[in-house]
């Protein structure tokens, strides 16, 4: 039923994206925005990606959502610039199936020349489970995305299988600590830990280092004593609508572009 419905949302847009803003904890300055995916579906209400992505994922839709996604991100992206408002880069999740089917080199130029969008302004967000499926794959379109000008960063860093030899071999900025290990902060030690190994990891390599999930100020104080500089989360703002973003945008420090 989901599938069948997805199918018919993209075509009636349906689908539409929230706006959550990354902050410098130090400066509480804006470095960065992510987009996120939504569906309005005149039954159920808004349902989130957690519920229907993997459906997406499993049928022939999820390049589809993906590229509209994209599109949608880059289109908003510079729709802000042009009206004069800084944010730092658009970050954008990108699905295993996109690498493996589509590529995603040429999806990324035809959103850029489509929307004027630089892909500087572009972060590129994928998960360790992506990168070990098809590491040869993944890592020639890395690069050539990078050469581009695209930044790509590794969500939820330290939830997958694999081994860390992979970092050295992929053109990566930025590492970014899943929610699950941030929520029990300052509670629970072993994620304490694990956040403090992945911020260490990260300043090592010379990787940013982004903490998602941040909801109160004693997490946002603990990941900065540790090093981490950026984070993103309900202590700062909830996703918001293009409109609410802007209004944000009008309203807080100005942003600066991110190292």
């Amino acid at each position: 039923m989901l599938e069948n419905s997805l199918r018919r949302a993209i075509d009636n847009t349906q689908l539409l994206l929230l706006y959550q803003p990354q902050i410098d904890l130090v400066s509480g300055e804006l470095v960065g925005v992510e987009a996120l995916v939504r569906w309005r579906h005149s039954d159920l209400g808004l349902i989130a990606p957690e519920r229907f992505i993997p459906v997406a994922e499993e049928s022939d839709l999820i390049e589809r959502v993906g590229e509209w996604v994209l599109n949608q991100a880059c289109r908003q992206a510079s729709d802000w610039l042009a009206r004069g408002h800084v944010f730092g880069r658009m970050a954008v999740n990108v699905a295993c199936r996109q690498y493996h089917r589509q590529g995603m080199v040429p999806v990324v130029e035809r959103a850029l020349a489509a929307t004027g969008l630089h892909a500087e302004a572009l972060e590129l967000e994928v998960t360790e489970t992506l990168l070990m499926e098809e590491m040869s794959l993944v890592v020639e379109q890395m690069c050539a995305l990078k050469e581009l000008g695209v930044r790509l960063s590794i969500d939820d860093f330290g939830t997958g299988y694999s081994s860390l030899a992979y970092l050295k071999a992929l053109p990566v900025g930025k590492l970014k600590i899943d929610r699950s290990f941030v929520r029990d902060i300052p509670g629970a030690p072993d994620d304490m830990a694990i956040s403090s190994a992945i911020i260490a990891l990260a300043n090592s390599l010379q990787m940013q280092v982004v903490a998602e999930g941040v909801e109160n100020q004693a997490q946002a104080d603990f990941l900065l004593r540790a090093g981490c500089r950026h984070a993103q989360g309900f202590l700062f703002s909830e996703p918001l609508s293009p409109e609410a973003f802007e209004n944000y945008l009008r309203l807080e420090p100005r942003a600066r572009l991110p190292d």
